[in-house]
């Protein structure tokens, strides 16, 4: 994949992407498209050197050893902090979920347009990742003929483990939590309280593929799920 420039046309990248391998997708399939690649297209870049810490940003950066430029920006995309630890804050993103630094990335996060600026430069989220999965399905269910699902992936953190994994924060096409209260186990007993959450499931899964550094695989096509 080229890297994505803003103002690039997702649904058309991934259009050419899978007639370059003579792909097709079939109904049922789901495509999971890395968050990045919509925040790059949708101009989601700041350039820290523009960005002006509040007294609040400047106090608690140098109670963990973070930038304040960026402890500002993680504020901002924010509703509510959880908890800070050394380099890292916890908090509630706008979007709903908790995650830490607010989904903030900082790896791979120049413009490819080299436009003017000092750096370095941050990447938010997207802000509506649900209504962007929506739209890739319309478009690429329509060209392909085919009934599939989108999910919106990004990396996590977990509560007192170590490492990330991939997480939905937007899906279309499918549900986001497949509810098995009320179905048997091996044994008869009914389940009382069984919810698994499918979307984050497949962006998981997908992860292992996309990756996290430089392999160049923001999307990725899974096939075989009963939903």
């Amino acid at each position: 994949m080229p890297r994505v420039r803003e103002g690039d046309d997702v649904g058309a990248l991934v259009t050419r992407a899978l007639l370059a391998t003579d792909f097709v997708l079939r109904d049922g399939d789901v495509l999971v498209v890395t968050s990045k690649v919509l925040s790059r297209a949708a101009g989601r870049f700041v350039d820290l050197s523009e960005v002006v810490a509040s007294a609040r940003a400047v106090e608690l950066g140098a109670q963990i050893g973070k930038d304040p430029r960026v402890v500002e920006l993680i504020l901002s995309e924010s509703s509510a902090v959880s908890r800070t630890a050394k380099n890292v804050i916890i908090v509630r993103h706008k979007l709903g979920f908790v995650s830490a630094n607010a989904g903030i990335d900082l790896s791979n996060a120049q413009p490819a347009d080299h436009r003017v600026g000092v750096g370095p430069w941050a990447l938010l989220l997207p802000i509506d990742p649900d209504g962007d999965a929506e739209r890739l399905r319309a478009v690429l269910s329509r060209e392909h003929h085919a009934q599939i699902g989108v999910v919106i992936s990004d990396s996590h953190g977990r509560p007192f483990r170590f490492g990330t994994v991939g997480a939905a924060i937007g899906v279309a096409g499918l549900p986001a939590l497949q509810n098995q209260i009320g179905l048997p186990d091996l044994d008869g007993r009914v389940l009382e309280s069984t919810i698994t959450a499918l979307a984050d499931q497949v962006a998981a899964a997908a992860d292992l593929v996309a990756g996290q550094a430089n392999e160049g695989r923001p999307f990725v096509v899974v096939r075989g799920l009963s939903f």
